[in-house]
């Protein structure tokens, strides 16, 4: 018996009938039988590689076998945006088989959501804030929505592994399997990922289950270009005489440069749309919508088209710059290549010379078959806060031992002990972020004032958003700004870009954080904030093995093999075989490690201590107060441990006061936490065990 032939009768005829298939992708065929015995399972393929039928075809087979009612499956996304896409396909085929798919997350009506709670659907999808916010209903709505579930399959699951929403959701579930009362069968859906068991195992929460990825599914060929051009003017003028008739997608890990490019394009006469966060919902729903149905236009975006947003068959991938992991470029890469006879393939359209570098790095990595490993946030203590504080929500009032025993497997996962959670909660007791009374704990005073505002939810999400202000044009909703963007000179009204078009201001309501706006042919500009580039360790090492290597790749252009050349002639000290302190006439002494901001930022905060003069460090070095002398600055390299527990203490100082929940903390558990996060351990031994080479460039 072939694995198709145990899917249910009803199952194999849709799919040979209603969707007119042939045969079953790879990835679909090696995932039905492990997935019908209710094993859990890492799914991997490219975007647009089936994982979503993988998953659904088996799950849904069991539910028409065993005879499923109410709702059982729990389907988490990242990002409403791909919900909303992902609802119209699932629907679909839960139509075929007589099942129903609904979605609930912040922009569904209250309406819609009264409906779901009375009349559950087959499948849930639906964000772990929306489980939040379902779990904790005053009305205990989550005790009955849930309690039949049998199957949580996470979408992206690389998009939540990596920070802490990966911590929330874990423990969302184990929440959710406490109510229905038996284990969920997990299954993980991912763009490949270069520790796929240890993924597995984190999302499980138990060392089995099963990682499926078949090598058809991720050895298809690549066709990359670097080319450099030098400003966004020219970026827009490249593109505009490039592959003309196609689709294009280009990515670009900026807002405020999106909207800047869009517009350059719009001016060359390109059809061109907008994609990222803070537009409103309707524009860019319109500008998705119209993009998969057009032809010869291009669309431009920030990584909210990455996660596997269908639109539609892509002809070219654009990047502008570089993004900053290997798996990002790959995941955009994967949304090309998905007619037959095509590959996936992708143009990096660089800017300076330092991002051509990047581009090298991240193009010669993937080459050669390297992906970035997703690693969990380490000791996540203020999710520890938060779940508290939520479980005490959830069950109006909850005592000590069930507490620490619901939270048992986040805990386990997590590697936090059960005194170090009964410290946090004495601590938020004793701050009266929680009470204490006839043997239950609930919210207390202060926890009411700083959470409880909109009926909590600010303790829905895990990370703070900043203060932005809602842009409208009538009664259309445009997107959301920084305040920063109305700054202007006197008497002058600023304008604006939003979904690529200037919007002149007309009126500010700055108490309700509201901005009117009209059309205007003038150019504008927009602001958001944006956190700094902080790049890992293999990939500044490999951008230096770029550089300490002669010779171009095929598939640099003339243009991007000059830019490296020309930073090849300003370091040409770099070498593998060890890091280069340089020191030249009158000038701050470098020392280049190429390590990532992690440890160089932990290198530098404790040379910092050990010398008494301040350092500056980014990616690849450290710089050097120019009064330091090299006699000096040896004896500090030489006090170095060989594998030192270095933190970044600025950095340190700076991200526990920005770090939500941090309050609910005993400020050392809180440093403790922060500490263990900006460490990279292996990347500092690694610059430890190596030669240190002086470079004098005072001749």
């Amino acid at each position: 018996m072939s694995s198709f032939d145990r899917l249910h009768p009803a199952i194999q005829h849709h799919i040979v009938n209603s969707l007119g298939w042939t045969k079953l992708r790879p990835l679909q065929e090696d995932a039905i039988v492990p997935l019908l015995d209710g094993h859990d399972a890492l799914l991997l393929a490219p975007t647009a590689g089936g994982k979503t039928e993988a998953a659904l075809f088996p799950v849904y087979s069991r539910m028409l076998q065993e005879d499923w009612r109410g709702l059982t499956v729990l389907y988490v996304c990242p990002i409403k945006a791909l919900l909303n896409n992902l609802e119209h396909r699932l629907s679909y085929y839960g139509g075929l088989l007589g099942r129903t798919v609904g979605v609930w997350h912040g922009d569904i009506p209250t309406g819609a959501r009264k409906r779901i709670l009375a009349n559950p659907p087959d499948i849930l999808l639906t964000t772990p804030e929306s489980c939040e916010v379902i779990l904790t209903s005053r009305h205990r709505d989550g005790h009955v929505l849930f309690s039949g579930l049998r199957v949580a399959i996470v979408d992206e699951v690389h998009a939540f592994a990596g920070d802490d929403r990966g911590w929330h959701l874990f423990s969302l579930l184990g929440r959710i399997e406490g109510i229905v009362g038996r284990p969920l069968q997990r299954l993980g859906l991912s763009a490949t990922v270069g520790n796929a068991p240890e993924l597995l195992t984190w999302l499980s929460g138990r060392a089995s289950g099963r990682v499926i990825s078949p090598p058809s599914a991720v050895s298809d060929p690549i066709e990359l270009t670097i080319d450099t051009v030098g400003t966004l003017e020219n970026a827009a003028a490249v593109i505009s005489r490039l592959h003309r008739g196609e689709k294009r997608l280009i990515f670009w890990d900026s807002r405020s440069k999106v909207e800047q490019l869009a517009f350059r394009l719009r001016e060359l006469e390109v059809e061109t749309y907008v994609s990222h966060g803070s537009l409103g919902r309707d524009a860019r729903r319109q500008a998705e919508q119209a993009f998969a149905e057009a032809a010869n236009c291009v669309i431009v975006s920030t990584s909210t088209l990455e996660l596997g947003i269908d639109v539609g068959d892509l002809d070219r991938v654009i990047q502008i710059d570089a993004p900053a992991t290997v798996s990002s470029f790959l995941q955009r890469l994967g949304r090309t290549g998905r007619r037959p006879g095509t590959n996936r393939n992708g143009l990096f359209v660089t800017l300076k010379p330092e991002a051509t570098l990047r581009a090298a790095a991240i193009a010669g990595l993937s080459l050669h078959g390297w992906v970035d490993p997703v690693v969990p946030p380490p000791l996540p203590l203020h999710i520890v806060a938060q779940q508290m504080m939520a479980l005490a929500l959830q069950e109006g009032g909850i005592t000590r031992v069930d507490c620490l025993r619901r939270l048992a497997p986040f805990l386990a996962a997590s590697g936090i002990s059960s005194q170090e959670a009964a410290a946090v909660l004495d601590h938020m007791l004793s701050q009266a972020t929680m009470s204490e009374g006839d043997g239950l704990l609930w919210l207390g005073r202060a926890g009411e004032d700083q959470y409880g505002l909109r009926h909590f939810m600010e303790l829905f999400s895990v990370f703070s958003a900043d203060p932005l202000f809602s842009v409208r044009y009538g009664r259309q909703i445009l997107g959301e700004v920084d305040p920063s963007t109305f700054l202007s000179r006197a008497g002058q009204r600023p304008i604006l870009l939003l979904a690529g078009r200037p919007w002149r201001v007309t009126q500010i309501e700055w108490a309700r954080k509201v901005a009117w706006v009209e059309p205007v042919k003038d150019p504008g500009v927009s602001r958001w904030g944006s956190p700094g580039r902080h790049l890992g360790f293999e990939l500044c090492r490999a951008m230096r093995a770029v550089l300490a290597s002669p010779g171009r790749a095929p598939y640099w252009t003339r243009r991007a093999g000059d830019a490296i050349d020309g930073l090849r002639e300003k370091l040409p000290w770099v070498e593998e075989n060890g890091t280069q302190l340089v020191q030249g006439p009158g000038v701050h002494s470098v020392w280049w490690t190429f390590a990532g901001y992690r440890a160089n930022a932990g290198l530098g905060d404790h040379l910092s201590g050990l010398l008494g003069a301040g350092v500056k460090y980014d990616n690849l070095s450290i710089t050097f107060d120019s009064r330091l002398s090299l006699s000096r600055l040896r004896a500090a390299l030489a006090q170095l441990a060989p594998d030192p527990s270095l933190a970044p203490q600025a950095d340190l100082d700076e991200a526990v006061t920005g770090l939500k929940f941090s309050e609910c903390l005993p400020i050392q558990m809180a440093e403790e936490e922060l500490r263990h996060r900006l460490l990279d351990r292996p990347a500092v031994a690694s610059v430890l065990a190596e030669p240190i080479h002086e470079v004098n460039l005072a001749g």
